[in-house]
């Protein structure tokens, strides 16, 4: 075990155990680059000592890729052994797993490195240093998440392709937009989900039938801490899978199952305030306001940072023409054509929309990735482009990196990613990323076949 600021135990395992004193186990976890839960069950009798002791984890932990594989590419591997990090309990993280059949508990872990600072590969410690770069301004983001997700049945069909899960009340009827029968024929589920959503703190606000088959989306309330509204993102994905499952379902997050229907998205929502807790864009929408620099921040830096906000080969088939997924550097005032949008709202609630992440990315990075970008307009005071209306897709906009080699090259030159991410980070994750790439290179998808096996 690894040395800890504190040997107090703090009043949540208290509560707990008082809550759930049946508790058969706890799932310890730190979360990895693909936004992947990485850690260890153990016994519900060591909870205590998690607190006291901390837990060890390899370094190269929140680096793995997408298959769980270790990145040689980061050179956390045989270079230095596959050393240990030690892993502190993430404060009031400590949340019961209400789909589970015995009584159970998990708590979210942060890694640090031997000065106690944050790891430099932990996805959270990115999002921190952000989040202290606004407090050095006076600033706090108040946030909130949006996450449209699939159901599937747990079988595919004969061919191997995933089959929509439609539970519409309504005979023959299948999934459309905002329609009430599809949220009726799963109120059990849905159901469910708010209940475990309820045990665990998260604050579940509005659910609605989106366009795709069989396709949702579950919006978190706003909380004044973005930590916490990454946190709430991640926790609010896995309860989904996990109840879904229950009901012998899959949820998935994956930005674009099917070519021809609409990707899965997660859209932010962010204002800014001050010390005093007033809403910095509320007063003032000129073009040297800090409303206006933050949306300049986030076109100027969006480009580079795409590589966050679509972290898969799948990412980049959610950007097409007439999706709702953005394809241009773009803002407008109550436009969804648009990267950036600028919600209509009463001055307390002026907010920035960021539309360009899918649901398969990061919360802790995307959210990092937006901040940082913010904090650049108002560090160097840019201006805007001209206003979007109507359609961004046009001759004269400047488009998002459309494939993903092109995204992670546009990442790994960054001066501003650098210096938002650090050196060491943007290069492990620049690693991992090119492993990942290329391993799906060496696939050749059955499209394929059928197109040229034998016609060319």
């Amino acid at each position: 075990m690894c040395a800890m600021p504190s040997a107090d135990l703090p009043s949540e395992v208290q509560a707990i155990l008082s809550d759930e004193p049946e508790l058969a186990f706890v799932e310890a976890y730190l979360v990895d680059i693909n936004g992947l839960l990485r850690g260890k069950r153990l016994p519900a009798g060591m909870l205590s000592r998690l607190y006291t002791k901390g837990i060890n984890l390899p370094a190269s932990t929140p680096l793995l890729d997408i298959w769980g594989e270790e990145v040689e590419g980061t050179g956390l591997i045989l270079s230095t052994g596959d050393a240990d990090k030690c892993c502190h309990p993430v404060p009031h993280s400590l949340r019961p797993m209400p789909w589970t059949r015995r009584p159970a508990a998990q708590l979210l872990l942060a890694m640090v490195d031997d000065d106690g600072r944050g790891f430099a590969g932990d996805p959270r410690a990115k999002l921190a240093a952000i989040i202290e770069r606004l407090a050095a301004r006076g600033l706090r983001a108040v946030v909130a998440t949006e996450l449209e997700f699939r159901l599937f049945e747990a079988e595919p069909d004969a061919t191997g392709l995933p089959v929509p899960a439609y539970r519409a009340t309504a005979p023959g009827r299948r999934s459309q937009l905002f329609g009430l029968d599809e949220l009726e024929g799963l109120d059990d589920m849905l159901g469910e989900i708010e209940a475990a959503c309820a045990a665990q703190g998260l604050p579940v606000d509005t659910l609605i039938s989106e366009q795709g088959e069989a396709q949702y989306e579950i919006n978190l309330e706003h909380v004044d801490d973005a930590l916490l509204a990454a946190d709430q993102a991640l926790l609010l994905k896995r309860t989904i899978k996990a109840v879904a499952r229950r009901h012998d379902l899959t949820a998935s997050f994956m930005a674009k199952p099917f070519g021809d229907s609409s990707g899965n998205g997660m859209h932010v929502h962010i204002s800014l305030i001050d010390d005093a807790g007033h809403n910095v864009f509320a007063d003032d929408t000129g073009p040297d306001s800090p409303l206006m620099q933050c949306v300049a921040g986030l076109i100027a830096t969006m480009q580079e940072s795409t590589a966050v906000f679509a972290p898969h080969n799948n990412s980049y088939r959610r950007f097409q023409p007439g999706s709702h997924a953005p394809m241009a550097a773009s803002w407008g005032i109550d436009n969804r054509t648009a990267a950036v949008r600028l919600p209509l709202a009463e001055p307390a609630a002026t907010r920035i929309e960021h539309r360009v992440a899918g649901a398969d990315a990061n919360p802790y990075l995307v959210l990092a990735a937006v901040l940082a970008g913010m904090e650049h307009g108002m560090a160097n005071r840019l201006t805007p482009p001209p206003e979007t209306k109507g359609d961004a897709i046009r001759d004269d906009a400047v488009y998002l990196p459309d494939a993903w080699g092109t995204a992670i090259d546009a990442f790994a030159e960054s001066a501003f990613i650098e210096d938002a991410f650090g050196t060491m980070f943007r290069d492990w994750y620049v690693a991992a990323k090119r492993q990942e790439r290329e391993r799906l290179r060496r696939v050749v998808p059955a499209a394929e076949h059928d197109a040229y096996l034998r016609s060319v």
